[in-house]
């Protein structure tokens, strides 16, 4: 996968967090794609091309950047799935988070995250993080390739 066709999944359910996780890239002259999508259940219906995602394109992200703190499934047992699934669990998850309870630091690296991520409150360093997330995840890392989820099974809707 070149770096052209490589994208970032942003579960964020805070449209303020997710504009400026869109404008910090912008204001990088990022080549970085994001999909950005808001809950946990979203977050799974794309990666398992289900739901209103269905007919997106082939292909895994490059990593996901999910938030801890989510409504209708939470970031924590999005994790916990991706992980625990074969076609999934060598997706990059780099939980990206206002959340610094050790317990959730804990069960994320538990969980299989590769990385837990505190979103830094001033903009600067804030883009900064995104810059490093997006240098590593799409430039450097290089995971093997992913079989087309859209024809694997598709496990039940939570």
């Amino acid at each position: 996968m070149n770096t052209a066709e490589k994208y970032i999944l942003l579960a964020e359910d805070d449209l303020v967090v997710a504009e400026l996780v869109q404008h910090a890239f912008a204001t990088q002259d990022s080549s970085a794609r994001i999909v950005h999508v808001r809950d946990g259940v979203e977050t799974l219906d794309y990666l398992y091309s289900r739901a209103r995602f269905e007919h997106r394109p082939p292909g895994s992200p490059a990593v996901v950047l999910l938030d801890v703190k989510m409504p209708r499934l939470d970031g924590l047992e999005v994790l916990r799935q991706v992980k625990s699934d074969e076609r999934l669990k060598s997706t990059p998850i780099v939980m990206l988070t206002s959340s610094q309870d050790e317990r959730d630091v804990r069960e994320s690296y538990q969980l299989g995250a590769n990385a837990y991520v505190v979103k830094p409150v001033e903009f600067r360093r804030f883009s900064q993080v995104l810059h490093e997330i997006e240098e590593f995840w799409l430039h450097v890392n290089n995971p093997p390739p992913v079989d087309n989820l859209v024809a694997a099974s598709h496990p039940p809707a939570p």
